[in-house]
């Protein structure tokens, strides 16, 4: 076949059972963005008056180291050593150049008084808070405009003592939208690890309009009824990395979110650049989502080794009208479900609206998911994957995928609407709107390429089948795009 041909066909193989990639990409790290800054200039809370006792209140000494910090300026930076004790504190604001040090057995603890927790602006990209009109509670962990920034230590604990927030929430009486544990605004150059996060009021960890991030070896917990405590929620944020957690809370361990409704369209930040990995963890709602809140758009997500027990939904792509922005090249691969409500769902009606302003008629475009290398047990209902009538979803790649359910009765496998794209080997047998590769008669295409990740992967045609007719209908499914590894096909017949 044609050269050209050779190249298209280098995705849709890069899709499939790439098994020495994926090995590789076992040991594969995306953190040298950011990489560990050594502070010779070192302080500890207890210079500033900090107790670590659990009941004194270490807001000030707080806000007075970090003062030091901030206009002392000592060349490197500054480290703040939070020494073993428990110390109650409200939030306060982080500065640029400095590392937040919890030696092991330290304790950050939140106040449970509404009265200590200061108001801040809602996000442009917002619009109002997440829950209630207006402003809302300013983080634990603050900071705006901020570079070189890191929070480590021997996994000493963040904790938010949420319930008294979530019993709010419940009963209905917020007043403003509950604070994040961690929230970072306009900052680059940031790095967490080696931290236990728990009991978050809301979000854990919030990175927004920053670039240059690096979360790993964090640990979130939160319990499985807490509402709405995400793990990690890049947000118009750029070149993140997430690596090596566990994450077991109230809501979607990992969603990558760019603002909401008209206020997101407006401020027009994407979300792109996201690398998920090696992430295990437990959640009665997501385990790797996009969404909802996805106006802005969200381009070039990655999320790999993937370990997910006793889930809502494994995959979780959502979004809705009035959202607008573009959700594309979107590739999450090799994954283990136990466990599932749901295996994988694409939705365009889910999330609430901001306010009446909404407009209906800024529609979401979604195209060029790519799921791969999927395994589930115990998975009641294996995929939802629902467009919308006036912007169907497309280019919908979904390939090695096999969701086993609990023996006997089983719920309907697939439901589809309004979605193009293709399906390889994925069992149960996929929706009849996608192409799949039992109808056209693709087995295998081998492939030899020049490319350092691909070797050779084989895929055979039924014998009397066309080459070209089946190029044609994988072409048209969007799954499909030109490359540059000047890779050939040699086609073999069944």
């Amino acid at each position: 076949m044609n050269h050209w041909v050779g190249s298209i066909f280098l995705c849709i193989i890069s899709t499939l059972l790439l098994t020495s990639w994926l090995v590789a990409a076992e040991g594969e790290t995306c953190s040298g963005i950011v990489p560990m800054q050594y502070r010779n200039d070192k302080i500890s809370i207890l210079d500033f008056g900090g107790v670590g006792d659990g009941r004194t209140l270490n807001t000030k000494a707080f806000k007075e180291a970090i003062f030091r910090i901030q206009h002392l300026k000592r060349k490197g930076g500054t480290l703040l050593y939070i020494p073993a004790g428990v110390y109650l504190t409200g939030p306060f604001d982080l500065t640029s150049r400095m590392t937040l040090y919890l030696a092991r057995g330290a304790v950050i603890k939140a106040t449970q008084d509404p009265s200590q927790w200061p108001l801040v602006d809602p996000l442009p990209s917002y619009g109002r808070g997440r829950e209630r009109p207006g402003a809302r509670y300013m983080s634990l962990l603050h900071g705006d405009g901020l570079h070189d920034v890191i929070i480590t230590g021997e996994n000493g604990t963040i904790d938010g003592q949420g319930d008294v927030w979530w019993n709010m929430w419940r009963q209905r009486t917020l007043q403003f939208t509950r604070p994040h544990l961690v929230e970072l605004m306009n900052s680059r150059g940031i790095l967490i690890s080696n931290v236990i996060f728990k009991n978050s009021p809301f979000w854990n960890i919030h990175p927004v309009y920053c670039s240059n991030v690096v979360i790993r070896y964090v640990t979130i917990l939160a319990p499985a009824d807490s509402p709405n405590t995400d793990g990690i929620d890049p947000d118009s944020s750029s070149n993140v990395c997430i690596e090596d957690s566990y994450i077991s809370v109230g809501d979607d361990l990992v969603a990558v979110k760019s603002g909401w409704d008209q206020y997101g369209i407006a401020y027009g930040r994407p979300s792109h650049g996201i690398t998920i990995r090696r992430i295990t963890g437990s959640s009665p709602f997501a385990g790797i989502a996009v969404g909802s809140e996805t106006s802005g758009g969200v381009v070039d997500v990655l999320a790999e080794h993937i370990s997910l027990f006793n889930m809502g939904v494994g995959i979780h792509i959502k979004t809705n009208i009035g959202r607008g922005g573009m959700i594309r090249n979107i590739t999450v691969s090799n994954v283990y479900i136990e466990n599932a409500r749901t295996g994988i769902k694409i939705a365009g009606d889910v999330g609430d609206h901001p306010d009446e302003n909404f407009n209906p008629n800024a529609l979401p475009v979604v195209k060029g998911i790519k799921i791969k290398d999927v395994w589930g047990e115990k998975v009641l209902q294996a995929g939802l994957i629902h467009g919308l009538k006036n912007s169907p979803f497309s280019g919908i790649c979904l390939s090695n995928i096999n969701l086993h359910g609990n023996p006997g009765p089983r719920n309907s496998i697939w439901k589809c609407s309004d979605v193009s794209g293709a399906a390889i080997q994925v069992s149960p047998f996929p929706c009849a709107e996608l192409t799949s590769s039992q109808k056209t008669g693709l087995q295998e295409i081998h492939v030899q390429s020049h490319h350092h990740h691909l070797q050779k992967v084989s895929y055979h045609y039924h014998k009397g089948s066309d080459h070209q007719d089946v190029l044609t209908v994988f072409l048209a499914s969007g799954c499909l795009h030109d490359g540059n590894d000047g890779g050939r096909i040699i086609a073999k017949d069944a």
